[in-house]
């Protein structure tokens, strides 16, 4: 059963010409610079972000992330630049993404607008020498199946706009542009490309009294060919350091409810480190074969700001 699994999880995303093939992350908030490069700069210090996910629990193969992030503000806040590295496995297949962001920010009202751009490249791998595939004859005698490890480097660009205030935030962006051929096949009928995805994110902070505030946020995504998805949080943050919050995330199949509810909790443990915590309950057929997904994240920003000026690199 476990090697049908990751059969089956392989199919999904490397045989597949067009879906959904971006990971994705419960703690979208935490981690904008991965979805929109117009977000650099967009906070008054410079910050570090690290994220660990670990998607479907108890299923061999299941995908799995690790991130690293960097952006910082220059020339008094009108420019910000970011770096994102990241790497996504699922089955035999290894992805490693590097990000380069700059951003061009704006003054607009209480806020700034930020306009950014992105260059990327990727390096993509499959091991067909892995010891978890299996076949009815010796796989070195099945010519359907390639021998030793693949792999290719493929470059990309993409555009973002993020708007920010220090109680609001609305972000738009396409990361990836290019329709790069990522089937390492290239005599085949049928080529694997990359599908542009397009994401929406927006969030706001009202307060409630002096030591509670209510931060309802939402993630939504396209990918051409592919069921419309949406994360939708509610948080509560308390004392403005630690927050609790529920997500629905939409997806999944026509049998189910969605794809899961999410579960966050995060704590900014001095001025300067702030660590969050989810797990996603999941909704759909593959509840009976999981136990669901975690995500932690990590994050450091420089200076040892205090008060009010201090609530967007915590939260925004």
């Amino acid at each position: 059963m476990k090697n049908i699994v990751i059969t089956i999880l392989f199919l999904c995303i490397v045989g597949i010409s067009y879906g959904q093939q971006e990971q994705q992350y419960t703690q979208f908030m935490y981690n904008k610079l991965g979805y929109n490069p117009a977000y650099a700069g967009s906070n008054p210090s410079a910050c570090i972000t690290g994220i660990y996910r670990n998607q479907w629990l108890g299923i061999e193969g299941a995908p799995q992330t690790q991130a690293l992030s960097f952006n910082a503000p220059l020339f008094n806040q009108r420019v910000g630049v970011g770096i994102n590295l990241n790497r996504n496995t699922i089955g035999i297949s290894e992805r490693w993404t590097l990000d380069g962001a700059y951003a061009y920010r704006v003054p607009m009202g209480r806020g700034s607008l930020g306009l950014g751009l992105q260059g990327s490249v990727r390096y993509l791998s499959n091991n067909y020498n892995d010891p978890r595939l299996e076949s009815n004859i010796p796989i070195a005698l099945d010519g359907s199946i390639p021998v030793g490890v693949q792999n290719k480097y493929i470059p990309n660009f993409g555009v973002g706009v993020y708007y920010n205030t220090e109680r609001f935030y609305l972000g738009l962006s396409l990361p990836r542009i290019l329709l790069n051929n990522i089937d390492f096949n290239d005599l085949s009928g049928e080529i694997g490309k990359e599908v542009r995805h397009a994401y929406f994110m927006a969030g706001l902070r009202i307060p409630i009294n002096d030591n509670v505030a209510f931060q309802p946020q939402v993630l939504l995504k396209y990918a051409e060919s592919s069921p419309f998805d949406a994360d939708i949080n509610a948080s509560l943050i308390f004392s403005n350091r630690f927050t609790a919050g529920l997500t629905y995330r939409v997806g999944g199949s026509s049998q189910s409810a969605g794809e899961s509810i999410d579960l966050l909790l995060a704590g900014q443990l001095n001025d300067n480190i702030l660590i969050g915590l989810s797990y996603d309950i999941t909704l759909s057929e593959l509840r009976e074969s999981t136990s669901g997904s975690i995500e932690l994240v990590l994050r450091y920003c420089l200076g040892n700001s205090e008060g009010e000026d201090f609530v967007n690199p915590r939260f925004f």
